[in-house]
């Protein structure tokens, strides 16, 4: 595992005290486990993605990433419905640890409330409670 220094913080997404992120781009959001999580899991070997057309609440389980090590849940940061999967991941799912802001994100969602996001951790908030 990588010293926090080591790891890749995005400043332009939001960051959930479950290590997911999320990303607003015009009405949709892009959501992904951020690089400390990835990390923390290890080589990724599998991962279980919703369908598109679910609905969830926030804070709902929506899938689930397998490495060699454990399973993890991951938890939708806002309210919506599914619009996209990251299929890559099916054939890929190392994608995750390689790219985890870009060629590894999770799902895309139409969002009920995007007021959601303003709940969410900008990266110096999630660094320090990564710290402690």
């Amino acid at each position: 595992m990588k010293e926090i220094s080591d790891l890749n913080f995005s400043e332009n997404v939001k960051y959930t005290k479950d290590h997911e992120w999320a990303k607003l781009n015009k009405d949709i959001v892009t959501i992904g486990l951020s690089d400390y999580a990835q990390d923390q899991l290890g080589e990724i070997v599998f991962v279980e993605l919703p369908e598109v057309g679910d609905i969830f609440t926030k804070g709902d389980e929506f899938g689930s990433v397998e490495s060699v090590k454990a399973v993890s849940e991951v938890y939708l940061p806002i309210s919506g419905e599914v619009v996209e999967i990251n299929g890559a991941l099916e054939d890929n799912p190392e994608l995750v640890n390689e790219d985890c802001y870009e060629g590894g994100w999770l799902i895309r969602l139409k969002p009920d409330n995007l007021l959601e996001l303003d709940d969410l951790m900008d990266k110096a908030a999630y660094l320090d409670m990564l710290k402690g």
